[in-house]
C-alpha cells in the first residue's frame, strides 16, 4: 500500500464495496519455495468479516492448507500513467494513478459440502447484474452433472482481520490541477479502464 495518507483516507466500506462489485483477485500465501499466486473469483460477506473462494483441486495452495494459514487477496482497479503535462502546473513529474485493496487475513479449506451452496451464492451474485437476462441457476444443469464437475475444485475462505486500501487519485493535488489530469485521463489516458480512473480522480476527495 503507498504510504502517503492522502491516498489512505477512503472508508473501509467502500473498499469493500469496490471488492464486491469487483469480485476478482489475486490470492497470495507462502510457501517454502516462496510465494504462490492464484487468481481467483471472490465473494466477500455482507459483514465484510470474510470473502468465500474456490480452487482447483491441482492447485498448490490446497497443499498449504492442513491448516489455516496467513494469506492476501488484492483487488486491482483502473489504473493509468499520468503525465506532468496534464497539470498545467510547473516542477511535475510522472506518476502512476491507481486503486487497489488488500485483503489480509487467515484462509482456510472448508467442508466439501459447502461447495455447491458457494457456487449459487456466487453466480446470483453476478447473474443479478445482467439484467434484463434471466438469472441461471445450477437448477438448470442436468442431473449429476454439477456434482461430477465440483469434484474438481475445493471451497476456501479468508477470514478477514484487515483492510487496506490505496485510492492514487492526485488527492495531493490542488482541486484544479487534479481536475485538469482528470480531464487529459479521460481524454488521452494509458492504461486499464481509463475513463473509469479518470471520474474516481474528478471526485472530491475521501476523507476517512
Amino acid at each position: 500500500m503507498h504510504p502517503n495518507p492522502a491516498f489512505r483516507q477512503t472508508p473501509e466500506d467502500e473498499s469493500l464495496a469496490f471488492v464486491r462489485a469487483r469480485a476478482f483477485g489475486t490470492l497470495a500465501v507462502n510457501a517454502a519455495e516462496g510465494p504462490l499466486l492464484s487468481h481467483v473469483p471472490i465473494l466477500p460477506s455482507d459483514d465484510g468479516s470474510s470473502a468465500d473462494l474456490h480452487l482447483v483441486r491441482s492447485n498448490p495452495i490446497l497443499g498449504l492448507l492442513d491448516a489455516p494459514c496467513p494469506a492476501v487477496i488484492a483487488v486491482h482497479g483502473p489504473d493509468g500513467y499520468v503525465s506532468p503535462d496534464w497539470y498545467g502546473v510547473e516542477d511535475q513529474v510522472p506518476t502512476w494513478n491507481y486503486v487497489a485493496v488488500h485483503l489480509r487475513g487467515t484462509l482456510e479449506r472448508l467442508a466439501e459440502g459447502e461447495m455447491r451452496d458457494m457456487l449459487d451464492r456466487q453466480s446470483a451474485h453476478f447473474e443479478a447484474m445482467l439484467v434484463p437476462k434471466r438469472p441461471w441457476t445450477s437448477a438448470k444443469m442436468s442431473p449429476g452433472v454439477m456434482e461430477r464437475m465440483m469434484r474438481a475444485i475445493v471451497p476456501c475462505r479468508l477470514r478477514i482481520e484487515t483492510v487496506d486500501s490505496t485510492w492514487k487519485l492526485n488527492q495531493n493535488k490542488p482541486e484544479q490541477v487534479r481536475r485538469a489530469a482528470a480531464r487529459a485521463m479521460g481524454d488521452h489516458g494509458i492504461g486499464q479502464e481509463t475513463s473509469a480512473l479518470a471520474a474516481l480522480m474528478a471526485r472530491p476527495p475521501a476523507t476517512a
